[in-house]
């Protein structure tokens, strides 16, 4: 019997009964340097999921949420890895009915489209991909404001929902569908910008990369979660590792009362296990901007799509 007073052992009580599932090494060495309390659980949490291979922020947000799992349930039980909102500090579920919620969008977004110019947005938009970002990037404000227009006209009775990346003054002045944001840019925002983005009734997306991360997203209450990178990837230099499909199931598990797209290196081979986890959408970019044929390309992925959620 496991005894939750013994930080060695709830240590490797989980490694052994997770370390598989998240690819770590279950006989490598079990060891944490910052605690921030004295509790067992805490502690040995800790070093658990610093051995699984979770970065230190994430490696703190999940021994809390063990602890405040234990305490909750009166027991420590090493093969149920939490997964309940409250333990991780989330606010009430789910989280549309939050006073403070942006506007909602639906559950399941699809196929997500990442594209970089106007143009890109109007053929993807005619080709029938539900959702389709705009990440136009420049310093030209000028150029900015044609884009982010001539990408709303270019959705305007597709029925493809536009989410502008970065730009939301541009994108509330166009009125666009939605926003996403980073988390660097989310943090950037001062509470009455959140609030104008929000009082306008664009959709916010923002990107995670981590339970911290989903935490604090989660405090803005947004319409949908973003989570990755799931896979390597070269398109940008990611702060953290690929999460990888367990990961990402995790993830989804915490966040099921939100809309989730999952990001970050999926192709065609990897769609089906990305899908498995639970997520309602996946989000490409050099996918669809990269391949011969573009809509053929968008009309297979929607295929595969809709016969996994069938």
């Amino acid at each position: 019997m496991i005894t939750s007073n013994d930080p060695r052992a709830v240590a490797h009580a989980i490694v052994a009964a997770h370390g598989l599932r998240f690819g770590a090494i279950t006989a490598a060495a079990i060891s944490a340097s910052n605690f921030s309390s004295d509790d067992p659980v805490y502690r040995g949490a800790k070093q658990a999921c610093s051995a699984l291979g979770f970065i230190e922020i994430d490696a703190e947000c999940l021994a809390l949420a063990w602890r405040a799992q234990t305490v909750r349930e009166g027991a420590f039980e090493a093969n149920q890895w939490p997964e309940t909102p409250a333990d991780f500090g989330l606010r009430a579920f789910p989280p549309s009915a939050r006073d403070d919620a942006f506007a909602p969008c639906p559950e399941r977004l699809g196929l997500y489209a990442v594209l970089p110019d106007a143009q890109w947005v109007d053929r993807m938009a005619r080709a029938g991909v539900p959702t389709v970002q705009l990440r136009f990037k420049s310093d030209d404000a000028a150029a900015i404001e044609r884009e982010v227009r001539a990408a709303v006209d270019a959705v305007r009775g597709t029925g493809a929902l536009l989410f502008i990346n970065d730009h939301w003054q541009t994108a509330i002045a166009a009125g666009a569908y939605g926003v996403h944001l980073g988390q660097e840019d989310l943090d950037a925002l001062a509470p009455e910008q959140v609030r104008r983005i929000r009082d306008a009734g664009l959709r916010l997306g923002v990107s995670t990369h981590g339970y911290a991360e989903m935490v604090r997203a989660d405090a803005v209450s947004p319409s949908y979660i973003a989570m990755g990178a799931v896979y390597p990837t070269t398109l940008k230099k990611m702060a953290t590792a690929p999460q990888g499909v367990a990961r990402l199931a995790a993830y989804a598990r915490l966040l099921r009362g939100y809309p989730q797209v999952g990001i970050g290196g999926i192709d065609a081979v990897r769609l089906p296990e990305v899908l498995a986890t639970g997520v309602g959408s996946v989000a490409v970019v050099r996918a669809l901007v990269t391949a011969e044929d573009p809509e053929a390309t968008a009309a297979q992925w929607m295929a595969a799509m809709g016969a996994a959620s069938a």
